[in-house]
């Protein structure tokens, strides 16, 4: 599983690089490639393989050249690059939804595995991940605890997202224009604008969109720890934000508005304009994040059994 997570998103990254090519242009060779996709050589020749199956590359190993350029449905879908960790990640947050999940609920490792198909030190490893936020905690023969969130525990951790986001949102704007990143970002506001259209029937749809563009910024950090810490604002944010349905339509429509104004301050470049919108959009999302945690009391978290 893990190996086919890599190679998927090998060749995904592949197709990137090829759909910026001519027909009729050489490939470069796998010691390149290897160094570009910054993978195995054996997975840089599965990847050569699988473009030569779909014809998109010449199967003249010593010569190969751009056949056509790669189409959407060349690529694997994101659910198939997901690593496992990411993909317990993204089940437990479903689960979460699902179950509607409380302070004090016992979590299970063991009924998680099952139901989402994946090892028990899978669960253990991704439940110890954030276990050191206080967010859960392990109790002796009786698994998991779910402590809940407080509203200074919100506070503090907002605190440092607008710190973190911020100066990704600052670097991403000093990538060079030919990097994919930018690509990407358009894809990204192609998406915000589509769902804009549709908002009343796919505002569901919003929280995915949400959490892809703001990983987008932070990746662009370089920064090990951010790219860490975003994983916890993954979980927390995007659970909320899901979790309190009141005027949920209104608000991703709102925060499309705002991402889809963010966006266009970062392809400004323009460093205060894209400080301004990003602060101002988390403002917003900070708001969103209170309200759906006023109902806890202050010592929610300390008087749980």
């Amino acid at each position: 599983m893990k190996g086919d997570a890599v190679f998927k998103r090998t060749y995904n990254q592949a197709v990137a690089n090829f759909a910026l090519m001519n027909p009729g242009e050489t490939i470069a060779s796998e010691n390149n490639l290897k160094i570009t996709l910054d993978a195995s050589r054996t997975t840089v020749r599965k990847v050569l393989f699988e473009m030569e199956a779909k014809g998109v590359i010449s199967a003249d190993r010593a010569n190969r050249i751009l056949l056509r350029r790669p189409k959407q449905q060349d690529v694997f879908p994101r659910s198939e690059t997901m690593s496992i960790s990411a993909q317990v990640e993204k089940k437990f947050m479903e689960w979460m939804l699902r179950t509607d999940l409380q302070p004090g609920h016992v979590i299970n490792e063991l009924e998680l595995a099952r139901q989402f198909r994946v090892s028990t030190s899978g669960i253990r490893e991704f439940l110890n991940r954030f276990s050191r936020f206080k967010l859960i905690e392990k109790r002796p023969n009786s698994g998991w605890c779910f402590r809940g969130f407080t509203r200074d525990f919100a506070l503090e951790l907002f605190e440092v997202r607008e710190l973190f986001e911020t100066r990704s949102a600052i670097s991403f704007a000093t990538r060079p224009l030919d990097s994919e990143a930018w690509t990407v970002l358009k894809e990204i506001e192609t998406e915000h604008r589509k769902l804009l259209r549709n908002i009343t029937k796919q505002y569901h749809d919003f929280s995915d969109l949400d959490e892809r563009f703001h990983q987008l910024i932070n990746n662009a950090s370089n920064n090990r720890f951010i790219v860490d810490f975003y994983d916890l604002i993954s979980l927390i944010f995007h659970y909320h934000y899901q979790w309190n349905k009141v005027d949920e339509r209104k608000r991703n429509q709102a925060a499309i508005v705002e991402h889809l104004d963010y966006i266009e301050a970062l392809f400004s470049r323009d460093p205060s304009r894209i400080e301004l919108a990003c602060k101002s959009h988390l403002k917003s999302a900070r708001k969103t994040l209170l309200a759906s945690i006023k109902t806890q009391t202050p010592n929610a978290i300390e008087n749980l059994p």
